[in-house]
């Protein structure tokens, strides 16, 4: 009996869901997109209606032919690809190039891996969703003709290598902008001052100035501070109201894509890409014991709050048994969805309330179990009751005492909450960013008071302060901006953050993110020859679009062609004015080039700013921007002079010191050891004749050691594989990755998922 074949996009995905359908299927792996536009052209047809040049990716042959081979010999094909706008597309790949094999392909969507899920798809099969292909091929094509006629320009202004694209070059002013607010900003200096107060029969209490008569006091400067001071300890102090009142607060919803990696990055110090990886093996599939490979959490690529019925039922029967009755609301809590939601999937929750974090923690790995936890907490807090506090406002006039009143000429004001009934906040406690402003500190609310009540001042406590520039943006600020300006899809934010810090356009710094300086000159070439490209309003209005697409509201073609002709212009206006750009970023060094006599310049190279001779290429001299030289370990095989690191327009190179009586000079070496047995030659970069950059061994051709990937001084820690080799990917951004044994890390080498490597 033929079997059924059901075809995913992660190896990850293939053994649980073998388990779950049993022998009569077979599960193989796309191994994420199989097509994609060329890297070496545009592969755009802009005369064609746009229409994409798509060609197998190099090294998925083999896949695509034993996914064809498979089909042949199955009686039905399910493509079970991700439920997403990327998932479908790839699924229309599969299908165009599988159809041919066997008539009987469907498509199948499941929001989560469990068999329940899974086996429920089976049962209802779907055709794919064009328009939902047709939007992701409006995204791929518009962000390819904006990086692919946009980032040449950069390599001719500034040098090769350098990237534009539609929403990550936003995201680049966004950050660039916040800095000169801060650069720009002057501290205003204001005091406060705070009366510690008490009762006939209370404890101290601390109370603050609130009003000077009827308006907020402003107290600029420690003059008009002391002269106050003087005033108010003349002044008699009385209580005038003490209202109470019980206020409840709800929780938040469950997790989207956005608020996930929000909180992740808050209180777990997560990258977003990080956070994404390790939401991604969740998804996939984690080994618990007996049970096998299990999807720990619903899809993570969402932006709906939705709750499927049964999901419902059990975190509410799960609330009872953990926490109480009380703990319930009467019913289940709904959520609204954004406007700009696709909705297209439920929130990010747990897939089976019986895997506990607390119950599983053995099997995840502290990452893994860190996220698994905030997202369980946050969807059982969402159901649960709200909490309930008291919260007491007192307020105290001082002024003079004429018989039993007192005039009121200023207000102090002392506030609190006191929680009552903790409801959701027993799963999920409160966070906030530490803060040195203790302004709007809950104070200590004193007992014992009364109406009209005379109170003895005991201290005036004045403070100074200085208001504070905007916060520079975190990766969670960013993602929260960029979500709330509706720029990009929650699922692309980890991807723009990474390929900003990889590009060196912008710096972490603990938790903030900075422009460098070449981020700073990248934004303003762009945003100065660009302004109706790369600003929020447009992009956000791309973004509607696209969605329209998927509507079917809008014709890909008419999208497209709305757009490219204003671009078009732009890109061919900016062309002209290439030399002038690339002049205006020199800077006259000064200095006489000492090989030749010719001034030099400053200019940008990939490894940054250098000095180099202004009758390039003629005369190639170059040198750092500080003059010092960096000595390395080797020495010129020539003369036996120490060799130097220098800049040139490719990057580092070694040249000997002896220059310019040696001109020996070889390629930069990158720190790591030819793995070959035997072999004491070192990694080196080189370029083909046709001009791509590969790695190879020093001791060539006596040894014959090359890879198209940078490798990594790093051994592999699952297969102990002597280095790790840089990979890139659309989803994933920047990543490391085991030649030997396929598996992934994080580019600091923390394991992640073998999924989605496309």
């Amino acid at each position: 009996m033929a079997q059924s074949l059901v075809i995913v996009e992660s190896v990850a995905k293939t053994k649980t869901i073998n388990k779950f359908l049993g022998k009569k299927y077979n599960v193989l792996s796309s191994v994420g997109h199989i097509k994609d536009l060329p890297k070496g052209k545009l592969g755009v047809d802009i005369e064609q209606g746009f229409q994409p040049d798509y060609i197998t990716i190099r090294g998925k042959g083999k896949i695509l032919n034993d996914l064809k081979k498979a089909a042949s010999t199955s009686d039905t094909v399910y493509i079970a690809t991700d439920p997403d706008r990327e998932g479908e597309a790839i699924a229309h790949h599969i299908y165009e190039e599988i159809k041919y094999k066997n008539s009987n392909i469907y498509r199948i969507l499941f929001n989560e891996i469990t068999e329940p899920a899974v086996v429920e798809a089976i049962k209802h099969p779907l055709t794919i969703d064009e328009q939902k292909v047709e939007a992701q091929k409006a995204r791929r094509v518009l962000d390819r003709l904006v990086g692919y006629k946009i980032s040449p320009i950069l390599w001719n202004t500034l040098y090769t290598g350098l990237s534009a694209g539609r929403v990550q070059s936003v995201a680049l002013r966004l950050i660039v902008e916040r800095e000169l607010e801060v650069e720009a900003f002057v501290p205003q200096e204001y005091w406060t001052i705070t009366a510690q107060l008490q009762g006939a029969t209370s404890d101290p209490f601390l109370s603050r100035l609130h009003k000077i008569g009827d308006k907020k006091p402003e107290i600029p400067n420690e003059k008009d501070c002391k002269s106050l001071l003087s005033t108010l300890k003349t002044k008699t102090y009385a209580v005038k109201s003490i209202q109470k009142k019980q206020v409840t607060r709800n929780p938040a919803p469950p997790f989207t894509t956005s608020t996930m990696q929000q909180e992740a990055a808050r209180r777990l110090g997560m990258s977003s890409k990080q956070i994404m990886m390790i939401a991604q093996q969740l998804y996939e599939g984690v080994e618990i014991g007996k049970d096998g490979s299990v999807g720990l959490i619903s899809y993570m690529r969402t932006d709906s709050t939705r709750i499927a019925d049964v999901a419902l039922e059990a975190v509410r029967e799960y609330i009872v048994n953990s926490y109480g009755l009380e703990y319930l609301p009467a019913k289940a809590r709904v959520f609204k969805t954004s406007k700009r939601a696709q909705d297209a999937h439920e929130a990010i929750r747990p897939t089976n309330m019986k895997y506990s974090p607390k119950e599983i923690k053995e099997y995840l790995s502290k990452a893994q179990y860190n996220l698994y936890e905030l997202i369980w907490n946050r969807f059982v807090a969402c159901q649960m009751s709200p909490a309930k506090l008291d919260q007491t406002t007192i307020d105290i006039i001082a002024g003079v005492k004429t018989g039993d009143k007192v005039s009121e000429e200023f207000l102090f004001r002392t506030t609190g909450s006191v929680v009552t009934f903790r409801g959701f906040l027993q799963a999920f406690e409160d966070y906030k960013e530490d803060s040195a402003d203790d302004s709007d500190a809950n104070m200590a609310i004193p007992t014992e008071l009364n109406v009209g009540e005379i109170l003895y001042l005991l201290d005036l406590i004045p403070k100074q302060h200085f208001t504070k520039p905007p916060p520079r943006y975190s990766e969670s600020s960013l993602v929260k901006e960029l979500d709330n300006l509706g720029i990009g899809r929650p699922s692309t934010y980890a991807l723009i953050i990474s390929t900003l810090l990889a590009r060196k356009y912008i710096d972490r710094n603990g938790r903030q993110l900075t422009p460098t300086e070449l981020g700073r000159t990248v934004n303003n070439i762009l945003i100065h020859h660009f302004p109706d490209l790369f600003n929020v309003e447009f992009t956000a209005l791309m973004e509607e679009e696209l969605d329209q697409v998927e509507s079917g509201d809008k014709k890909f073609t008419d999208v497209m062609g709305d757009f490219y002709q204003p671009f078009d212009l732009a890109v061919k206006n900016m062309d002209s004015k290439v030399d002038a750009i690339k002049h205006s970023l020199m800077e006259d060094a000064a200095e006489e080039c000492p090989k030749c006599g010719s001034g030099l310049i400053i200019r940008w190279g990939r490894n940054g700013k250098f000095i180099g001779c202004s009758n390039y290429p003629e005369c190639k001299y170059t040198k750092p921007l500080d003059g010092e030289q960096i000595v390395s370990d080797e020495v010129c095989e020539k003369c036996g002079k120490p060799m130097v690191v220098k800049v040139g327009r490719y990057g580092r190179f070694l040249a000997c010191s002896g220059y310019p009586d040696c001109n020996n000079a070889k390629p930069y070496p990158l720190g790591v050891p030819c793995p070959k047995d035997d072999c004491n030659g070192k990694i080196i970069e080189r370029k083909s004749k046709r001009g791509k950059v590969f790695y190879g061994c020093s001791a060539y051709p006596k040894c014959d050691f090359v890879s198209w990937y940078k490798p990594v001084n790093k051994e592999c820690p699952e297969c102990h594989n002597p280095y790790l080799e840089e990979r890139y990917s659309q989803r994933d951004g920047e990543y490391l990755v085991c030649p030997k044994c396929k598996t992934k890390f994080e580019s600091d080498t923390e394991e992640v998922s073998m999924a989605n490597d496309n």
